[in-house]
């Protein structure tokens, strides 16, 4: 962050210095909500969140080292007492976004692909300048402003990903970061149950074109019907991307190597390009055309764009993480999230690697273990349901529902087709994993998707350090003894002392 005084943090959130503050004391580090995290010339955050109130830790993280606590009540250390301590976050950003003005603010939403977008947007346009990006999903009114506060002086670009959980939730935030680009990728069916329609769902998220002013550039998804129609939202000049022929950049020839991860030709105003991407699911084209259009139009050449692609990989964890565990059973965690947009694309994404010869040259089972998708509201029977049925129609191997409210997806797939023992249900992650456990073979490939707080990242983290068995004996995949696994990933993410600054998909949607 840009070094601020307290009496200029006060100014710019209408607060006023309590507990011992001195008005020249310069904010020198960072903005935090996480006590645990504060060091030396810190600024700490108290927001009351549901379990814990960081008013509580506000004296830890002062002995910590920070200069100071944002707070909406006096604490007994130096504090900028403020009316709403999440108010004054956003103010605080707006602050300093506003004196950063040789910084260009790139806004990116959709009901799916947000992360995977911002995390190729920080790829492309670090190549253009320095460039700030979210960690994680840092896409609501704590993250967004968390993620502006890291810019400063050097800072030539400002990735913020933008997620709603309700209408004008994406006004507040390009009231906190104006964008001078703003990227709409799709509107789905996540959390319909929340907002009631994907009309709905549509308006709140064209609410991130219409903030911008007549220099701005919109860049929207020509394949989707309710994202193209955006364009008579904004005053900004529009970029279309997509595989559709009205697409400005486009993706032609596009083919899957035998991990699922795609090549194709990039077609831009500025010529063709061939990409071959680093990540995983046919999905992924979309965002890349969507990264792609953003820095063309910033002003890097089509072939560091097509370059840089080629180089870029997943940095957020848990979407479409793919890792060969040394017994030759290949893991996808996609457990992140999981709306019905997000699930097919993973379906696709796993029946296109099961396409491809595993050891020795046998066939490769594919397994897609599934918990619920949650927020679909009265259309979430239905969804699983079609979902199941999905995973028949792709030829999936195995079907694994797990929990009580993924049981639609095993109903629906024994009544698609002619499957019997394919599918199964279990009540739990444990239940999922002896399954796993028993029947699992070298070669074989094991999607594991739901919604975040259904937790399935943990089966799939213990699946890196379960080998597979023969006969009750760890096997490699000719049959020989084998060491230790992989070793597991993180199975779960820290909660902060006060309120998360990333929500569910991605929080928000």
């Amino acid at each position: 962050m840009i070094r601020l005084t307290l009496a200029e943090v006060a100014e710019v959130t209408g607060g006023r210095l309590a507990g011992g503050a001195v008005p020249a004391a310069r904010v020198t580090g960072g903005v935090l909500v996480d006590s645990r995290a504060v060091g030396a010339g810190d600024l700490f955050v108290a927001l009351p969140g549901e379990r814990v109130d960081g008013h509580d830790y506000a004296r830890a993280a002062v002995g910590a080292g920070a200069v100071a606590v944002l707070a909406g009540r006096e604490t007994g250390v130096p504090s900028v007492v403020v009316d709403d301590p999440q108010a004054a976050l956003g103010a605080l950003a707006r602050a300093v976004v506003d004196r950063l003005d040789a910084m260009t603010v790139v806004a990116v939403t959709g009901s799916s692909g947000k992360t995977s977008t911002k995390d190729l947007l920080r790829v492309l346009l670090s190549r253009l300048g320095p460039t700030v990006a979210p960690e994680g999903s840092f896409n609501n009114e704590i993250g967004a402003p968390l993620t502006a506060l890291r810019a400063d002086e050097g800072t030539r670009y400002l990735v913020a990903e933008m997620g709603a959980r309700m209408p004008g939730n994406i006004a507040y935030l390009c009231s906190v970061t104006p964008p001078a680009v703003s990227v709409v990728l799709n509107v789905g069916t996540a959390h319909v149950g929340v907002f009631g329609s994907r009309d709905v769902i549509a308006a709140t998220k064209g609410e991130i074109v219409e903030a911008l002013d007549a220099g701005g550039v919109a860049v929207l998804n020509a394949d989707d019907p309710l994202v193209a129609a955006m364009a008579t939202r904004t005053r900004g000049r529009v970029v279309r991307f997509g595989e559709s022929a009205t697409a400005d950049v486009r993706a032609a020839d596009v083919r899957l190597d035998a991990t699922a991860r795609p090549r194709f030709r990039l077609e831009a105003p500025a010529g063709t390009a061939e990409v071959a991407l680093a990540l995983h699911g046919e999905h992924n084209v979309s965002n890349a055309l969507a990264a792609a259009a953003v820095a063309l139009e910033l002003g890097l050449g089509l072939d560091d764009v097509a370059d840089a692609l080629g180089t870029a990989r997943a940095t957020s964890r848990w979407r479409m993480e793919v890792t060969e565990r040394p017994d030759g059973v290949t893991v996808v965690n996609d457990a992140y999230n999981a709306n019905p947009d997000s699930v097919r694309a993973a379906l696709k994404a796993l029946a296109a690697m099961g396409r491809a010869p595993g050891p020795g040259g046998r066939p490769r089972r594919t397994w897609a273990v599934l918990g619920e998708m949650l927020e679909l509201g009265e259309d979430s029977r239905g969804e699983h349901d079609a979902i199941g049925r999905l995973a028949v129609r792709l030829d999936i191997s195995r079907l694994v529902a797990v929990g009580a409210g993924a049981r639609p997806y095993h109903q629906g797939a024994s009544h698609e087709g002619s499957w019997g023992e394919e599918s199964a249900w279990v009540p739990d992650l444990e239940a999922a994993l002896e399954l796993l456990r028993t029947d699992l073979a070298p070669g074989d490939v094991v999607l594991v998707k739901a919604s975040r707080s259904v937790g399935l990242d943990r089966l799939a983290a213990r699946l890196l350090r379960t080998p597979v068995t023969v006969g009750g004996r760890p096997a490699d995949a000719a049959g020989a003894s084998v060491g230790a696994a992989v070793p597991p990933a993180e199975a779960g993410t820290r909660e902060d002392d006060s309120q998360s600054p990333a929500s569910e998909e991605e929080i928000a949607p």
